[in-house]
């Protein structure tokens, strides 16, 4: 069997792409971890969980019915409530923040911060995907309960 340039080439080519992806394969990192407390009949929590494992967190579900004492827990006040409760990089992530404002989060450290929030349930946060769009903001807290908008979605 004789092997033509155009072959050859075309296999070197092909081993080096495949020894590319066994390389990304073989030394990828996992995401930054979190850990999610959940309700277990909550559907829109685990569309959220799927949001952010989609966006590079390895998540970690623990699911509850007592999401009250979760929030007590962390010190979560009643006002910036929702339905699950996140830890990420020792703060708090209350309800349905954008995956891409727990990484501004993680990236800044900033001080004074015990974590983000956004109470109730928006429409529009990811998890709940209803559209049409309605503005939403993320807020960030401190260990007091004292907020300030961090995003505006």
């Amino acid at each position: 069997m004789t092997l033509s340039r155009r072959r050859l080439l075309g296999d070197a080519a092909l081993t080096a792409i495949g020894l590319i992806g066994f390389r990304r394969l073989a030394f990828a990192q996992p995401g930054p971890p979190i850990t999610v407390y959940k309700d277990p009949s909550c559907g829109c929590c685990a569309k959220w969980v799927d949001h952010m494992r989609a966006n590079g967190f390895t998540a970690s579900v623990t699911e509850t019915t007592d999401m009250d004492a979760i929030k007590v827990r962390y010190k979560v006040g009643e006002k910036l409530r929702s339905c699950h409760t996140t830890l990420a990089g020792g703060y708090v992530i209350e309800g349905h923040v954008p995956a891409d404002d727990v990484k501004r989060l993680l990236k800044e450290k900033p001080k004074g911060i015990a974590g983000l929030t956004i109470p109730g349930m928006p429409q529009s946060a990811p998890g709940m995907d209803l559209t049409p769009h309605r503005a939403y903001e993320v807020l960030s807290f401190d260990p007091a309960g004292a907020t300030k908008v961090w995003a505006k979605r």
